[in-house]
């Protein structure tokens, strides 16, 4: 098949490989079959090898749907009864579980920062002292809205010297920023398929200590659909999801991850960093501004100040969209900003590209 390659700056969902996009035409099947469920028990191993997690003492829960439903099944499945959650809040990703929290009544602590600064880490101990029933700290590691990229070891460590657990948000940075899950002292992340494994949109996972879902049994039931401990123990009992999985998009992943260990996670890691630094020329090429200081970058996303206050951003983007570019709009309500991302199956290459596009949108 010719399928027409657009290059994605956005955020997620990422530009995809032909071959994982045609790994989803398969032999209809239905999704309780135990081939399929096979299917996803090697899946969720993968999944794990990922950080670098042993699958004796940790877990992949799959779920159908974004990242986001990972946000909500944490938030609402971890926190016990007469304990609280502080969730540290730098951020528009970080906003959204606090948003979740309230719509669940989970006790917390929203500790807020500047959407353009790394939290204060003296703030989150202090904060940990003075509230010993926080059982959970949750953060995002890159807040994808602004490119910054949190000191999540250093908060866990925090955390874990506080007797609470660690969540991260690592939807965005997992399997593009190699990391190790225990050495950055966290106990459940998550992401989704059409993100860092460069998959289809649909499926999405959380991975935790099974010590720490063992835990949960006893926690309070907020939600149905998302509850992780019963999707972990129906998985575990049936060897298939509660409910419909996203069954071509599974193939998809399975697929992705195929090629995600194959170019190996140093390599991938060297492609996003020639990308992203591919924008970084290009934007000092056209004399632009980024909004966040680049020692704080994730090194994945880049907010891009407006070049006037008369840019119309619905304008360029659409010249770029016309011609195969897809930028993003951002995410600060105190600035103007947009976003180029170093996602997906891209390289420098196509950046370069871009950038000639994106110079005639300005001229135009």
């Amino acid at each position: 098949m010719n399928i027409q390659r657009n290059v994605l700056l956005n955020p997620g969902p990422a530009t995809t490989t032909d071959t994982v996009k045609m790994a989803q035409i398969v032999p209809d099947i239905c999704p309780r079959e135990r081939e399929f469920g096979q299917l996803m028990r090697e899946l969720s191993t993968d999944l794990l090898k990922v950080v670098h997690a042993d699958a004796a003492d940790w877990a992949a829960v799959l779920f159908c749907g974004s990242g986001t439903l990972c946000i909500d099944s944490c938030v609402s499945s971890l926190v016990p009864a007469g304990k609280r959650l502080l969730i540290i809040n730098n951020g528009a990703y970080s906003a959204r579980a606090a948003a979740v929290a309230r719509a669940y009544s989970v006790p917390h602590i929203n500790l807020t920062f500047p959407a353009d600064g790394l939290p204060d880490l003296d703030a989150v101990e202090s904060t940990l002292a003075e509230n010993t029933d926080i059982a959970a700290v949750y953060t995002t590691h890159q807040e994808t809205g602004t490119g910054i990229l949190n000191p999540v070891r250093e908060i866990g460590a925090l955390a874990h010297a506080h007797g609470a657990v660690m969540i991260a948000d690592t939807i965005s940075t997992y399997a593009m920023i190699p990391f190790s899950a225990d050495e950055m002292n966290i106990d459940v992340c998550m992401s989704s398929a059409q993100k860092g494994i460069q998959g289809m949109t649909g499926l999405s996972f959380v991975i935790a200590k099974k010590s720490l879902l063992t835990a949960a049994k006893d926690y309070p039931v907020r939600s149905y659909y998302t509850n992780l401990v019963m999707q972990y123990e129906g998985f575990e009992e049936t060897g298939e999801m509660r409910f419909t999985p996203p069954v071509q998009t599974v193939y998809a992943a399975k697929r992705a991850l195929a090629e995600y260990f194959a170019e190996g996670e140093a390599k991938k890691w060297a492609r996003h960093t020639r990308t992203i630094n591919a924008i970084h020329e290009g934007i000092a090429r056209l004399g632009l501004t980024e909004t966040i200081p680049r020692a704080i970058q994730s090194g994945l996303v880049v907010a891009v100040n407006y070049p006037s206050a008369d840019f119309d951003f619905t304008r360029v983007h659409d010249y770029c969209y016309e011609r195969g570019y897809t930028i993003y709009p951002g995410k600060m309500q105190t600035a103007s900003t947009f976003r180029l991302c170093a996602l997906g199956a891209i390289d420098a290459p196509d950046i370069a590209a871009f950038f000639r596009v994106f110079e005639e949108a300005l001229n135009a």
